[in-house]
């Protein structure tokens, strides 16, 4: 039977720890998704706004195989600059591609969404500050979501925005789970029914009572365009190569798009990271096909699509009103 892992989030996955920088009053924060030991990375980019960095490093084609962190942030280009706090905390602490002489490459990719102007100061005071504080807080235990991390500023069409994660225990004893920063041009919400899109995914009464309501939907806040973007990362502890989890990345996309209607619009960045800890083997099927793994490569992908799409939900639902943003739970009952 399909269930969530213990903490139903992204720390269930063995290898990976979450952290997060948040600071209420820019109306902005980073998350830090951090993997002590390294995991394989991929990267798979569907929006046509994207704000991101190291993506070219994590096609398979290219040399380094494993990612010691990933940055999710805040901030729009400016957000950017976090992972260089990430990079430095790693260097210091000897984690990284190996140089030789003791010397090491931290290799960070990280991607940004825009939230610029929702504080008191259009661009919100993020820098290496706010990587290096997020990697002290990184721990193994239970994520903040809602108004935290890179979700902090987030806004989802009309609706409070967010951080969420969830996770999904296989069959085969592989985990599964998606971090999820919404910040999305399209709805999470059907319009039509005032509940989100995907509420029939919930596992183990995850949504709660929130999950139960059905909402009127506010109009669209006045302004431009391109002031959006989902980014997150799905983790498996499953041993990937780089060419299995950029199809893990590509799958957990149709999670995203159908949570959000729509996505990977000309105004979204929509980026999704895929980090495989290696610490169990892939399952091998027998058939016609020489892939012995692909069943199970197929079995990550769909998990890892539900639980980003789940996550999504999570992040709105786990939101507060602020920064004149109002959140799901206090939105007017249909």
């Amino acid at each position: 039977m399909t269930a969530p892992g213990k903490l139903n989030g992204l720390t269930d996955v063995e290898g990976v720890r979450v952290g997060n920088y948040t600071d209420a009053d820019a109306a902005s924060g980073l998350t830090v998704v951090f993997c002590p030991e390294g995991a394989t990375g991929a990267v798979d980019v569907r929006g046509a706004a994207p704000g991101t960095r190291e993506t070219d490093l994590l096609s398979p084609v290219n040399l380094v195989e494993k990612v010691q962190a990933v940055v999710l942030s805040g901030g729009s280009v400016y957000g950017l600059a976090g992972a260089d706090g990430v990079v430095r905390w790693l260097a210091e602490r000897g984690l990284g591609f190996p140089l030789g002489g003791g010397q090491v490459a931290p290799i960070v990719p990280a991607a940004v969404l825009y939230d610029l102007g929702r504080g008191p100061q259009f661009v919100p005071p993020v820098g290496p500050d706010w990587g290096r504080r997020a990697c002290d807080a990184a721990a193994s235990g239970p994520i903040v979501l809602g108004c935290s991390g890179a979700g902090t500023g987030a806004l989802a069409h009309s609706i409070k925005g967010g951080l969420g994660s969830a996770s999904q225990v296989l069959e085969s004893r592989l985990a599964v789970a998606a971090l999820i920063a919404v910040n999305s041009h399209g709805t999470v919400v059907n319009p039509t029914t005032g509940r989100p899109w995907e509420i029939g995914l919930e596992l183990a009464g995850e949504f709660g009572e929130p999950g139960r309501r059905a909402v009127k939907l506010p109009p669209r806040p006045p302004g431009g365009p391109a002031r959006n973007t989902t980014i997150g990362v799905v983790a498996t502890d499953a041993v990937l190569t780089k060419a299995q989890a950029l199809k893990v990345a590509q799958m957990a996309h149709d999670g995203l798009a159908r949570a959000i209607r729509p996505a990977h619009t000309m105004f979204d960045g929509d980026t999704v990271f895929c980090l495989a800890t290696c610490r169990r083997p892939l399952p091998e099927t027998a058939g016609v096909f020489s892939a012995a793994q692909a069943q199970a490569v197929n079995e990550i992908g769909h998990a890892a699509a539900d639980c980003a799409a789940r996550a999504i939900i999570r992040a709105i639902l786990a939101a507060r009103t602020m920064a004149g943003m109002v959140a799901f739970g206090d939105l007017e009952r249909r």
